[in-house]
């Protein structure tokens, strides 16, 4: 299962894993944007299955949950992927609705996905959950985004805990600035916060000077998803060309 799967790094990570052979459940919001981002996909179309849902609501997620098990049997591997980035603003000025809205989506929606996922899952199954190279660092103006990525990492280290015993790993892939439309919207908002140009901005602080492509983050995603990654868990896997260093 993947959620967030009509975004970049959501369908990068899902075209991974069809070309490995997996089936796939693909999550995000609307249908019409799922059937829109799987076009790419169409010659696994025997492969994987669509569903809209609201991934930070109980009974929402129950349901997806529940299609990919009608669909293709238990689980193997859940790459809770969804989030939203929020605005940037001082925490003086951050609108309190929006900061729930970025909790709900980026740390409630993961928690439940790993609540619910458990009994449907094989042992020796993989869960990865997407935080950011901000929940490891943090920047004036992006408190809800920081908070919610750094948030992630503790239920993440408090399910490796719980679910060893089945042999589930469950890690974070912690991506730094990827060349997509919703690393846009936040540069935007620091060009406009700044008066500089966020990207560029960016761009001269990570190492290798560059944004990283949705495909070498779904790369660190596949890793994860297999057994090429079989005694790790409770990690944080950085993809951040070194901008946390």
């Amino acid at each position: 299962m993947v959620t967030g799967a009509a975004g970049s790094l959501g369908l990068a990570s899902t075209e991974q894993m069809l070309v490995e052979g997996a089936k796939v459940l693909l999550v995000d919001r609307t249908n019409p944007q799922l059937t829109e981002a799987v076009q790419p996909l169409a010659k696994y179309s025997d492969r994987f299955a669509l569903c809209a849902a609201n991934v930070s609501d109980a009974v929402e997620t129950r349901k997806y949950l529940d299609a990919a098990v009608n669909t293709f049997g238990k689980v193997d591997i859940l790459f809770s992927n969804a989030g939203i980035s929020g605005v940037v603003a001082p925490i003086a000025q951050y609108p309190d609705e929006l900061f729930d809205q970025v909790m709900a989506v980026n740390v409630r929606a993961s928690f439940l996905a790993i609540k619910y996922a458990q009994p449907l899952m094989n042992d020796g199954g993989s869960i990865i959950v997407t935080s950011s190279v901000v929940g490891v660092t943090s920047d004036p103006g992006i408190c809800a985004y920081a908070t919610s990525k750094h948030a992630v990492i503790g239920l993440v280290r408090t399910a490796a805990k719980e679910l060893a015993g089945r042999n589930i790993r469950v890690n974070v892939v912690a991506p730094g600035p990827i060349d997509n439309s919703f690393q846009k919207n936040i540069e935007d908002g620091i060009t406009e916060a700044t008066g500089h140009d966020g990207t560029k901005l960016l761009d001269s602080i990570i190492p290798l000077h560059r944004h990283a492509k949705a495909e070498e983050v779904a790369k660190m995603v596949l890793f994860l998803a297999s057994n090429e990654s079989s005694f790790s868990t409770g990690s944080v896997f950085m993809a951040d060309g070194g901008m946390h260093v």
